[in-house]
């Protein structure tokens, strides 16, 4: 029986596109039941008194850059410290990624694809071309994802995964839920795959 993991997971999120291929590797590895949960972080952080990046002092912003650069060479993953479409609105992005789920599809890599193009190809993730044509070179059709991204049940599924992300103490983004053990930021995936592997 396949193990399940929730994913809680906001794509315009650094952290969450560098744990991406290490994340991708523990799913195939474990051949995981993965519950792909986007959500809104802003509100989460509205509530945790977290504030958004460019809001941080000075201090922190700068020691994020530095962090960012640490990782970036440790893991060796293109990623550009300050792209060009960043902040950005995370809302048409993660509605497709809702939209393909509701059809289907295996979304990991429409979702890595969105995460790539922010911090590797400095692309517009809230442009609806671009995000169509991102899902159309994961061989999806894009088109017909964006037609249903106002749909009702696609708005509704994100506010779902943003209250029970809430209600499951998620406070940040990455976040994994396994046997309602809860691992926050890429750094913790270590600590998943031995929880998930543990009873192999």
């Amino acid at each position: 029986m396949a193990k399940t993991v929730d994913f809680y997971f906001a794509l315009p999120s650094p952290w969450t596109y560098l744990a991406g291929p290490r994340f991708r590797e523990l799913v195939q590895r474990n051949n995981l039941d993965v519950k792909w949960k986007p959500f809104d972080v802003s509100r989460v952080f509205g509530l945790t008194g977290t504030k958004p990046v460019k809001e941080r002092p000075p201090q922190i912003q700068a020691n994020r850059l530095t962090d960012l650069a640490r990782w970036r060479a440790f893991l060796d993953i293109e990623l550009h410290l300050e792209p060009k479409f960043f902040p950005v609105n995370p809302s048409p992005a993660a509605h497709m990624v809702i939209s393909a789920l509701q059809n289907g599809a295996n979304v990991m890599d429409l979702a890595n694809a969105y995460m790539t193009a922010v911090w590797a190809e400095e692309r517009d993730i809230a442009d609806p071309n671009t995000i169509i044509t991102i899902a159309n070179e994961q061989g999806l059709d894009g088109a017909a994802l964006f037609d249903q991204i106002e749909n009702a049940a696609v708005l509704e599924e994100l506010e779902e995964n943003t209250q029970e992300a809430i209600a499951r103490n998620v406070f940040g983004t990455p976040t994994w839920i396994y046997e309602n053990e809860l691992f926050w930021g890429q750094d913790r995936l270590d600590f998943l795959s031995r929880a998930i592997e543990k009873n192999n």
